[in-house]
């Protein structure tokens, strides 16, 4: 039998889908628009995902942020001249030409005013890490998704690792989640620019209902815990200038499963195919709820932060 979620999809018939669909890029400032151009692009690639062709892209940029004013030209001349991606030169002609968006710009502060001009086509968007630099631009984002019918999602690679995918469950009695932590001035919810990886591990692990956060930092790392709903306990630790990622799991009976690196590597494989599934169906495969319960958290732990480790409800 099809899953429910599927079936309006369907019966809008196999007219519905183009034979190729084009993805668009908006934020050529982050190595993924060239990791996941030569996914789509090219058909040599044994982790190629057929059917789906990036084909346009908008630069973006910020001046005042060194990771993205210093990468944003050299990767839009490579999709350019080695992936034949057209470089347009505006947000309204980049949506006049695809089916769908990818939402790229390294920079969480670019992403609000970005999606206003994308929502207003009513086409899937993926936004990367991270959806927003604030918990209020995030929610603002949702709204717009709302008012416009926007279907969209926004999750880190690390949620698809094998270890990940194997142990996710509500009943999980706690779990503990770390990586790399370092931050950077311009994004003042500190988590949301590196730690976001290594809390996405948390809440894909644990799932919804964390209800009260608290943080405490050194100059080497950050620790953020949240009680859940029930009793269970997650936290997250953040590690500079870098660290590995991994992942304890507690269960009934006092088991526990680990995972470290190097078993965590990145392969943006699984998550791809995720992608083209959800420009395909337009259903998230993270919910949105979800991810806005990860921004309540991470401002939930920043306030905390801030009054000392005193723990604070989510907003």
């Amino acid at each position: 039998m099809l899953p429910v979620r599927t079936l309006p999809f369907l019966l809008l018939g196999a007219a519905a889908l183009p034979a190729q669909i084009k993805l668009g890029i908006v934020g050529t400032d982050t190595s993924h628009v060239i990791a996941f151009t030569k996914v789509f692009n090219d058909p040599k690639n044994p982790d190629n995902v057929p059917g789906i062709r990036i084909v346009a892209a908008y630069k973006g940029g910020s001046p005042d942020l060194e990771s993205s004013h210093t990468r944003v030209e050299k990767y839009a001349a490579e999709l350019a001249q080695n992936w034949g991606v057209e470089i347009v030169p505006d947000i309204a002609t980049l949506v006049s030409k695809v089916d769908g968006i990818l939402l790229e710009s390294v920079d969480g502060r670019k992403h609000l005013p970005q999606f206003r001009e994308i929502a207003k086509a009513g086409k899937p968007v993926f936004i990367d890490k991270p959806l927003a630099s604030t918990l209020e631009d995030a929610r603002e984002i949702a709204r717009l998704a709302a008012q416009h019918k926007v279907p969209w999602f926004s999750t880190s690679s690390l949620r698809y690792a094998d270890f990940m995918m194997n142990n996710r469950s509500e009943q999980n009695n706690g779990v503990i989640t770390w990586g790399p932590g370092p931050t950077d001035p311009t994004h003042k919810l500190e988590l949301s620019w590196y730690g976001i990886h290594p809390v996405e591990m948390l809440f894909s692990l644990m799932g919804r209902g964390c209800e009260e956060a608290s943080m405490i930092s050194t100059k080497d790392m950050d620790e953020a815990t949240c009680r859940w709903a029930g009793g269970r306990i997650g936290t997250v630790r953040t590690l500079r200038p870098y660290g590995d990622y991994g992942a304890v799991v507690f269960r009934s009976g006092g088991k526990e499963v680990m995972q470290t690196t190097p078993k965590f590597r990145v392969n943006y494989s699984p998550m791809l195919k995720q992608l083209a599934e959800f420009m395909k169906t337009r259903q998230p495969p993270v919910s949105n709820e979800e991810t806005m319960e990860i921004f309540a958290f991470m401002d939930a732990a920043q306030r905390s932060k801030a009054a000392g480790g005193k723990p604070m409800k989510l907003r």
